[in-house]
């Protein structure tokens, strides 16, 4: 039966569906299953216990379970503390959190600090049907998933009839008396132990198969869930059979409809390379196939005691033996980069081509990892180690390349892929970290650089008889001119490969706003780590018809679900969210004024200053580098190329400095104010008589839990029928000014490394020196918090009070707001910084926005709004419905018309 989606998220969505690949939850965040990270947690050492939250994370957990049980620890307090501290780091808290615990008031402390739709594990049968539906009710009211045990008012499911017993009536009462939706039901009919010489235990494993199938069967939209460690409990110390159980007893879970499990993702090993004699006395406890079974298994685990199949190779070396090629296959399947160096190398000798070795062995190598993922042989923290080791290969193989690439002047047997931002828009590190990435690896790349028309991108297309266009764009309004340009290929019946990529971009846009208008293959790429694999793909005379056929399907079927879930969609209407606003006493709350009113501008203001306040995580993230700085520099992965990256910055920023190489400049602004509806309305005086400007906002319209508002921007300041007195303040800063100079000089010794280096840091800075005049504002120019003594990492966490949005972002995501805040602090002119005519900012690295500082503001996501706000936006701008819907496609809740 067709499972209906599990629908979580953190930071970013997970949507697991019939057709996704088993869930991976992280357990060692977990005092009763990790001694490592109990001891961390007892001994207040939360960076360290951070750590290994990130290291579930980045070995390919998808949830993260979060355990504080344990009869020394003040369990809710623990675990109110370290969710708070994942909920500030994006890296970890991108995931969906599982709130673990068998205390209700631990879980209930959970529920308050979660982010995003998180899950509850668990509540049971065990306290009776009323408790069992009282906590359920608290649960679904806080939005959150959950998972339920089989364990009711008898104890604990041991059976396979009392397993199918208690989860059909937790089933049951969950979806007719508390009104679960199906698919936030989590099932766990208990996984116990193997092999432990006790004859009621030896049909633990295939009772759980057997329940887990007829859940799936009778129980629609129900998942299965279980804790994977359980199963081996009785080989304690010998980790090289634990993990062959856990590998064998996933897959078979698996196939019976198991599709969620918490598991250690960093030590899975591969169904396939499970020693055969190992596996067959594994299945035989699993299946409880003979009697003898157990004996068998102990008989020969003693001959694996010590390792680990996870950490280690296996003590025979046989597989080096073996040609190059199923050495280099090897390396790949089991993470081994011990030796991918010299197989390389003696790979590059026999085929006498590097690029040669990249198309062959190692993407034949990939090819039997992405079948073993698809088959559910092996796992997503497998696939992640493999593609650590072909990096490896492919770094150790790129001299060579360029070497070969430096030999062969004529590169017309090179594929050709032609780059560009799209018109309007100015932002290109990813683009040209694509660039580097795809030359790289013996492409020859056309890059047009920034705000390039759609004419002009086909123009050269045809002109250099490119293989592929690669688009790129970072603001909302370049998603409409990618949409253009994909028109513009139809009409003239081109048949290129269309790259989509950045970071508005995703792939749900692209199949339901992009393909739609081309016929040619229209592909979305995450990052530039996926950018050669795509782009070979697309391109190959052998593959790409395959691969445009097979996109297109996946893109409908990805239009179909998205239009069944617009038809699910609740949103108010815009009167009823607007008599839902965001109540605030502002009889009680006296609106701080400014030190000044008008402008004031900041000439040259001193880089040195500013590299004090600057945010390095996001840094990293752009060059592909996942971890929190400073705890980046010292991973075991990625921390020695983390450090060396830092350094180098240091040095452009000292560079910078010492030689005056970028300006920084700024401009801000407080005005009287009050709200008027959904609008602010500034005014020239504090007589306010004559109005100066209006602002116009959008207000939340999704559906809320009772107790939420639908918010706007305009129910931070106080509404104009109160009399009361408030102000409203506006910025905008660059660190950009001079960097063409810069940028120029690397671009002429061909340093792609430095012009990338150049433009990342640019872009810190400027955040920093966002950063650091809202500080100057909240303590001297608007002096409201002028108290505060924040650490940088404070700042960052945004522990202070007020709000800073900028338009064109969730909260205010009209880009066209831009021009008024433009007009009023006559930014060009005080700041050098322009507006495109899609709104970015240029130079790239400058910010502009908007200071709130009641102590109620707060950032939200405005999301999905309905054609009545529409209108009435567009009335309130004095513009035409088609116009606020070009810049507002991405949020509207419904079609626009076509012309």
């Amino acid at each position: 039966m067709q499972s209906l989606p599990l629908k979580l998220s953190g930071l970013e969505p997970l949507i697991i569906t019939e057709d996704s690949n088993f869930v991976n939850i992280g357990e060692r965040t977990n005092v009763t299953g990790s001694r490592t990270f109990l001891n961390y947690i007892k001994n207040k050492e939360y960076d360290n216990a951070l750590k290994v939250a990130l290291d579930q994370v980045q070995g390919g957990a998808q949830i993260l379970d979060v355990n504080m049980d344990e009869g020394m620890l003040d369990s809710a307090e623990e675990m109110t503390h370290f969710l708070n501290l994942i909920a500030s780091d994006p890296d970890i808290a991108r995931i969906p959190i599982m709130v673990d615990s068998s205390k209700w008031e631990v879980i209930l402390a959970g529920l308050k600090c979660l982010q995003g739709k998180g899950v509850v594990n668990s509540i049971s049968l065990k306290d009776g049907e009323e408790e069992f539906i009282r906590r359920a009710k608290i649960i679904r009211r806080f939005g959150a998933a959950v998972i339920c045990m089989a364990f009711d008012e008898e104890g604990q499911a041991d059976t396979l009839p009392r397993r199918k017993e208690i989860c059909g009536r937790a089933y049951k009462l969950l979806t007719e008396e508390v009104g679960f939706d199906q698919s936030d039901i989590i099932l766990d009919p208990n996984i116990f132990p193997v092999a432990t010489g006790m004859e009621e235990h030896r049909r633990n494993a295939i009772d759980f198969f057997m329940a887990a199938k007829w859940i799936r069967e009778n129980l629609p939209g129900a998942h299965v869930i279980g804790g994977v460690s359980n199963v081996s409990f009785s080989f304690r110390g010998n980790n090289w059979v634990r993990e062959a159980i856990h590998s064998a007893f996933l897959y078979h879970g698996i196939q019976h409809g198991m599709d969620m499990g918490i598991v250690n993702p960093t030590q899975l090993e591969v169904y396939d390379d499970i020693p055969k004699d190992l596996l067959e006395r594994v299945e035989d406890v699993l299946f409880d196939r003979r009697e003898d079974a157990t004996e068998r298994l102990l008989d020969i685990a003693g001959e694996y005691k010590g390792e680990s199949t996870s950490t280690q190779k296996k003590t025979s070396d046989e597989w080096r033996n073996k040609p190059v090629e199923e050495r280099l296959s090897h390396s790949l399947v089991k993470g081994i980069n011990e030796y991918v160096e010299e197989d390389a190398e003696e790979a590059r000798v026999k085929y006498g081509s590097p690029l040669e070795v990249i198309e062959g062995p190692l993407m034949d190598g990939m090819n039997v990892v992405g079948d073993l993922f698809g088959s559910g042989k092996m796992f997503l923290p497998q696939v992640v180690k493999s593609a650590r080791v072909m990096k490896q290969a492919v770094a150790y193989l790129t001299p060579y390349l360029e070497e070969e690439k430096a030999k062969n002047k004529d590169t017309s047997e090179q594929p050709k892929v032609l780059l560009a931002t799209v018109k309007g828009d100015v932002h290109d590190i990813g683009k040209n970290i694509v660039s580097v990435v795809l030359a790289c690896n013996n492409y020859n790349v056309v890059d047009l650089g920034v705000m390039v028309p759609a004419d002009k991108i086909l123009d050269e297309a045809e002109k250099h008889n490119v293989d592929a266009i690669g688009l790129s764009g970072l603001i909302t309004p370049s998603l409409d001119e990618m949409i253009h340009v994909a028109r513009e290929m139809k009409k003239r019946k081109m048949d290129l490969p269309l790259l989509i990529g950045g970071a508005t971009t995703s792939r749900l846009h692209t199949a339901v706003k992009i393909d739609p208008e081309y016929d040619g293959s229209i592909i979305h790429v995450l990052d530039a780590s996926r950018a050669v694999s795509i782009a070979g793909d697309v391109i190959s005379k052998k593959r790409r018809n395959g691969v445009r056929l097979e996109v297109k399907k996946e893109y409908e079927e990805l239009r179909k679900q998205h239009e069944s879930r617009q038809n699910r969609k609740e949103l108010l209407s815009y009167e009823e969210a607007k008599t839902n606003k965001v109540e605030i006493d502002w009889e009680g709350h006296k609106p701080p004024k400014p030190s000044f009113l008008g402008t004031k501008t900041f000439e040259d203001y001193p880089i040195s200053e500013l590299r004090n306040y600057i945010d390095w995580s996001p840094f990293f993230r752009t060059w592909m580098l996942t971890g929190k700085y400073p705890d980046i520099l010292e991973d075991e992965e990625v921390g020695e190329q983390a450090q060396s990256l830092f350094d180098d910055a240091q040095v452009l920023i000292d560079r910078i400095v010492e030689e005056d190489l970028l300006q920084a400049k700024a401009v801000i602004g407080f005005y009287p104010a009050n709200s008027y509806g959904d609008d602010i309305k500034l005014y020239e005086d504090e007589n306010r008589s004559e109005q100066k400007s209006v602002f116009h906002f959008l207000r939340q319209q999704s559906k809320k839990r009772t107790g939420q508002s639908n918010s706007c921007l305009s129910d931070f300041i106080a509404p104009e029928q109160t009399g009361i007195p408030d102000y409203i303040g506006f910025f905008a800063v660059t660190a950009g000014l001079g960097i063409e100079a810069i940028i120029e000089e690397y671009k002429k010794v061909n340093d792609d490394y430095n012009v990338i280096l150049v433009k990342a840091v640019a872009d810190r800075l400027a955040e920093a020196f966002a950063e650091r005049m809202h500080e100057r504002v909240r303590k001297e120019f608007w002096g409201y918090s002028d108290e505060e003594n924040f650490s940088n990492d404070e700042l960052i966490a945004e522990a202070y009070s007020g709000i800073r949005p900028a338009p064109g972002y969730p909260a205010c995501p009209d880009h066209t707001e831009k021009r008024i805040l433009f007009d009023l602090l006559q930014v060009e002119k005080n700041a050098e910084i322009k507006l495109t005519e899609s709104f970015a900012m240029y130079p790239a690295s400058s910010v502009s926005g908007i200071y709130f500082s009641h102590p109620d503001s707060r950032y939200f996501r405005v999301g999905n709004i309905g054609e009545d706000q529409v209108i009435d936006y567009a009335e309130r701008k004095s513009s035409t419905k088609e116009e606020v819907e070009k810049w507002l496609s991405p949020i509207l809740d419904y079609e626009p018309t076509k012309e």
